[in-house]
């Protein structure tokens, strides 16, 4: 099979594709002819070396993806060969054309929603899913949604509109902030203007912090008494500094999601089921075969790809598209 290798630390053109065995079934684990790989930002910044983790090279990226059931080892019904499925690899193995999905941490796809939008949503859908909940959002309640043109922060959007709130959604440039609106924005900011803190408008009740750094901390600032700001992401290369000082000194609330795995299953399904009902839309912006995975990183880090970016391999071409 082929799969995309990290040899070394450093750029995207570190990541080359390479003919290798397939996995080894193992107990209670299926072996999957990937059609679809998700990529994160954060597997971005694991290539160059300055990620939240470090892993052991070489490896193979990659830890959610999409397809067909090939092969399962002791302990699974041999009934699913043939499934169409989602699952997580554990953090690696997933840039490739098969790979290995433990049994908790699989999901049948339902019948009506497509694949590739069902990958769309396994990570960025249950997140999104996971920090909403944890923000309590009440109707009514003003939110700011950072990198709302993104693959978390797109299906946010929608989450929170959905839930009452009013979506005030930042991000950068016209295209960017066009698509937050056609999502169900109130407002939409472009955080590239060096004014952008003034285009924000009045008071926020929360804050959802996908980015980190000076954009979070200027959007903390706009938080009311009683106003939460929810941390789950460092797009920007750092997490939002709020002292628990300062942020008692305002009456507001840092939260910082957690889930075990019970959470993280539930709050996959739930992400599944709204998409396969039409209620949660994932935007796939951008897709790349498999051996381009360099050049999907790439458009990544640029800051040009918008909602979520896929890995297709040979296996995709016979499954819908969305």
């Amino acid at each position: 099979m082929q799969a995309i290798w990290l040899r070394a630390f450093g750029g995207p053109a570190n990541l080359r594709a390479e003919q290798t065995p397939a996995p080894v079934l193992a107990p209670d684990t299926a072996l999957v002819d990937v059609a679809y790989a998700n990529i994160t930002f954060v597997e971005t910044q694991v290539r160059a070396g300055n990620g939240p983790f470090r892993p052991r090279l070489p490896f193979i990226p990659g830890n959610g993806v999409g397809g067909r059931i090939r092969a399962v080892g002791p302990g699974l019904d041999p009934a699913i060969v043939g499934t169409r499925v989602i699952g997580s690899t554990g953090g690696s193995g997933g840039y490739a054309e098969q790979a290995l999905v433990p049994a908790d941490v699989l999901y049948r796809v339902p019948d009506h929603l497509p694949l590739d939008a069902a990958v769309a949503v396994l990570a960025d859908g249950r997140t999104a899913s996971l920090v909403l909940a944890a923000a309590a959002v009440r109707p009514g309640e003003r939110v700011v949604v950072e990198a709302a043109a993104g693959g978390v922060g797109s299906l946010l959007t929608q989450l929170a509109k959905a839930a009452g709130a009013t979506v005030v959604a930042l991000a950068g440039g016209d295209r960017k902030t066009k698509l937050a609106l056609d999502l169900g924005a109130d407002h939409a900011v472009d955080y590239t203007a060096p004014d952008w803190p003034a285009r924000l408008g009045g008071p926020v009740d929360v804050v959802f912090d996908g980015v980190g750094g000076e954009i979070g901390r200027t959007a903390f600032a706009r938080l009311v008494r009683g106003g939460r700001l929810v941390s789950y992401g460092l797009a920007s290369g750092e997490w939002t500094a709020i002292s628990e000082t300062d942020a008692a000194a305002r009456g507001v609330t840092v939260v910082r999601p957690s889930a075990g795995p019970e959470d993280m299953r539930r709050h996959t399904d739930a992400a599944l089921l709204a998409a396969a009902e039409g209620r949660l839309r994932p935007v796939i912006g951008q897709r790349f075969r498999l051996d381009r995975a360099a050049d999907a990183h790439s458009v990544i880090e640029s800051r040009q790809a918008v909602g979520k970016t896929l890995l297709t391999t040979e296996y995709s071409d016979s499954e819908a598209v969305a």
